[in-house]
């Protein structure tokens, strides 16, 4: 692949829809909820135009890659053997990740849980699994959505209901509405995108974690960065993350709201291309 190509690829037992063009250094990215690939549409012209290569899947449950039935399907310790397995069907040992939102969580994972595969670590909106303290008030007040989320089946009616109202106030304006309104109501695709909060964040997430096995640290160098205007995530999650960085810690915020890379792509893909060159 490579120069251009989008087709389904073989990876972890399922099928996924990968956009690959360019040469050189790879740079996958992965996105989160409610997007598909085409969240990054801003970024990969300007990557492959310095010389990188850009490979975007869709990730499992969303877009045109496969959605499992299973909530257990959507744990984050098998989407990491996705990105990893994507890496493998395309022979590519190394590349430098950057995840937004849910994909950044699996960002994180796979440079804690495969460091050999990363070359540098981009995370936009969330920060790394395990540094968050306590949560403040703050915190509960942007994830109250988290908690409708886990209600299976009422989630899905109430989420729909009067085209879709509670989901576009909850997007407050995002310039994709439309788009994820149109993706999520193909059959069969609003639970699977929803699954990755069922499987990955129970109530009891919504008081920090505690005990369990500690990730090890990230060893590469690695680039968080939060906007202003985010209303679903706290500053404190992304800057207390350099604790469990063990390479370079960078720490950017911007404006704008929490869809970083189609709000503010300009300023997105100086930074991408300066931290990643």
């Amino acid at each position: 692949m490579g120069a251009g190509l989008t087709e389904l690829i073989e990876a972890n037992g399922l099928q996924f829809y990968v956009r690959d063009e360019g040469s050189g250094t790879p740079v996958i990215l992965l996105h989160g909820f409610p997007d598909t690939g085409d969240l990054w549409r801003k970024q990969v012209p300007a990557l492959v135009q310095q010389g990188f290569r850009a490979i975007v899947p869709d990730m499992r449950g969303r877009g045109r890659s496969s959605k499992p039935d299973a909530v257990s399907d959507y744990r984050l310790s098998s989407i990491v053997r996705d990105v990893t397995g994507i890496l493998d069907t395309l022979r590519i040992e190394r590349a430098h990740v950057v995840g937004h939102d849910w994909g950044a969580g699996v960002a994180w994972l796979v440079a804690a849980l495969a460091p050999e595969r990363v070359d540098r670590l981009v995370a936009i909106s969330v920060g790394a699994p395990g540094a968050a303290a306590r949560p403040t008030l703050e915190a509960f007040q942007k994830g109250w959505y988290r908690l409708l989320f886990l209600f299976e089946g009422v989630a899905e009616e109430v989420i729909q209901r009067d085209d879709w109202y509670l989901f576009r106030l909850f997007l407050a304006g995002a310039q994709d509405t439309d788009a994820y309104v149109k993706t999520l109501s193909e059959p069969g695709a609003l639970t699977p995108a929803l699954n990755w909060y069922r499987a990955n964040l129970p109530v009891q997430a919504l008081f920090g974690r505690t005990g369990g096995p500690q990730l090890p640290m990230v060893k590469a160098d690695t680039l968080g960065i939060w906007s202003a205007g985010d209303l679903y995530l706290t500053e404190e999650a992304m800057t207390r993350s350099e604790q469990r960085v063990q390479g370079r810690w960078r720490y950017e915020q911007l404006g704008g709201s929490h869809w970083v890379p189609i709000d503010q792509p300009d300023r997105l893909n100086r930074l991408l291309l300066e931290f990643l060159s």
